[in-house]
């Protein structure tokens, strides 16, 4: 139980007690660079963030931030209408927490691609319809594996111990790429598809909440809501009519709070 020894005393030299129970020196906990824990929580080394300047993937970064020593945020721009936009809110989250490591790429083969009213510019946004059963218009085609794909690439490359993404299911727009047996099928092909030595968690902390519970949970956490972005339309002020706008306003709504961003007068 050497490791376990060290470990400790490191925590008490910083002046933690740290709550250690049940570990086995000869695993995985052994290499330094996976886990340390502290205040009895298990604190990855470095995890990746997918931040597309969201609402969802801002609440998902706090989340990890609450979970990792370091974290690496990942920007995939694909074509989009609001492109700059998320951009922009991608790098002021990025900003708020003072994150280092950021990659920002585009694959605008998705846009070529077409098939979706967020890319394709003769297919319009449709106004929302929040009862609606059908995979709405501004679903681009398995647009998430493309996304995890880099990301875990770029995870490989950094030795990195997970990757967040902010899908969600409950209260959300149906997309099929949304759903847990996706990712439940993603993390076999990154097992199957990534070195031996090579362990990436996909991990998905908001899948299952509402959009009031995540709105809810990124005021707990004190996440800069004020510097995402939903709107598929517009770039200024937010449509507030288009499926993402009217999901993220039903959030606040059901929160009982004012959402920060400003929107279009109706």
């Amino acid at each position: 139980m050497e490791a376990v020894a060290d470990i400790t005393g490191w925590f008490r030299e910083i002046g933690v007690c740290p709550r250690i129970a049940q570990i086995d020196a000869n695993k995985k906990f052994a290499d330094s660079r996976l886990f340390v824990l502290f205040a009895g929580k298990i604190m990855k080394e470095l995890s990746i963030v997918l931040v597309s300047g969201g609402m969802d993937s801002c609440v998902t970064a706090a989340i990890a931030l609450g979970e990792n020593k370091e974290l690496a945020f990942l920007h995939i721009s694909y074509g989009q209408r609001t492109e700059s936009r998320e951009r922009k809110a991608f790098n002021d989250i990025a900003d708020f927490y003072g994150v280092e490591k950021r990659l920002d790429i585009s694959i605008e083969h998705l846009a070529k691609i077409g098939g979706s009213s967020l890319t394709d510019k003769n297919i319009a946004v449709t106004e929302a319809d929040l009862e609606s059963k059908e995979i709405p218009t501004s679903y681009v085609p398995f647009r998430n594996a493309n996304m995890l794909s880099i990301a875990t690439s770029w995870a490989e490359v950094l030795r990195a111990d997970a990757i967040y993404i902010g899908a969600v299911t409950e209260d959300s727009s149906g997309y099929p790429d949304c759903r847990p047996v996706f990712y439940e099928a993603f993390q076999k092909a990154i097992d199957a598809g990534t070195k031996p030595e090579t362990h990436i968690e996909i991990r998905t902390p908001i899948i299952h909440l509402s959009k009031a519970e995540i709105v809810k949970k990124g005021i707990e956490l004190d996440a800069p809501l004020h510097l995402s972005w939903s709107c598929y339309r517009n770039e200024d002020l937010a449509c507030g009519t288009c499926d993402s706008c009217a999901l993220r306003l039903r959030g606040f709504e059901g929160a009982s709070v004012k959402d920060p961003i400003l929107y279009e007068a109706s």
